[in-house]
């Protein structure tokens, strides 16, 4: 059993279209606390062993300027890295290129100490133009962000914020159980939220949760 409900509500949802490096760019993220401490959760995310304990099997040099890749997902190189000993105000972090599909889009994770615990934001950038045709106007935000909604709750799940268990390895067969289902739909209508509050019509973002909710869990529409 995963404590569904807790997770969605523990994530806080963004989206914004900006301008990045002169190009119109859709700009996702998610925040949320974790009770571990900033040297815990840095290690969680950035060493291969434990991210192939909540996420995916990792291969590379995971170090700035290294190429890093997913199994059967993402691949890409570190772009920036500073880790908390770096750092002398509780805060860390690191960027990468995210290659998958022949496009590049770019993830920010950041690492700022909370007391005893440790609040991480991902920020997930893409260029609108880059986007495969079709792609924001069925899905939205929800194509990549409900993807990330799982990432946060396999490290929820990991690092004790969540309570459950769910090894990567039976993700995929969760997803169409009912309790699956009920993550993937609230996640799916969380970014429909996010959707409307950045300026989309909430009939427009309501499609676009629906397709993506069937698009994770294989559900009719």
């Amino acid at each position: 059993m995963v404590d569904v409900q807790n997770q969605l509500a523990a994530v806080t949802r963004g989206l914004a279209l900006e301008d990045r490096d002169g190009e119109p760019s859709h700009v996702q993220t998610l925040e949320q606390r974790y009770p571990a401490g900033l040297e815990d959760v840095w290690e969680a995310v950035t060493t291969a062993d434990r991210i192939a304990r909540w996420f995916l099997p990792v291969s590379g040099e995971l170090e700035l300027g290294g190429h890093y890749q997913l199994e059967g997902n993402a691949g890409g190189t570190v772009l920036e890295c500073t880790p908390p000993s770096d750092t002398t105000d509780g805060t860390a972090g690191y960027r990468i290129t995210w290659e998958f599909g022949g496009g590049v889009t770019w993830v920010t994770i950041s690492l700022a100490a909370d007391g005893e615990a440790t609040r991480l934001v991902l920020e997930h950038v893409a260029r609108a133009g880059d986007l495969p045709a079709g792609m924001w106007e069925t899905y939205g935000p929800g194509a990549t962000g409900v993807g990330w909604d799982g990432g946060l709750l396999g490290l929820g799940l990991h690092l004790g914020a969540t309570e459950g268990s769910l090894s990567p390895q039976e993700a995929e067969a969760w997803a169409v159980t009912e309790e699956g289902k009920a993550f993937y739909r609230g996640a799916a209508d969380g970014w429909a939220a996010a959707q409307v509050a950045a300026g989309a019509d909430p009939e427009t973002a309501a499609r676009a949760a629906d397709a993506t909710y069937g698009f994770y869990t294989g559900a009719g529409m």
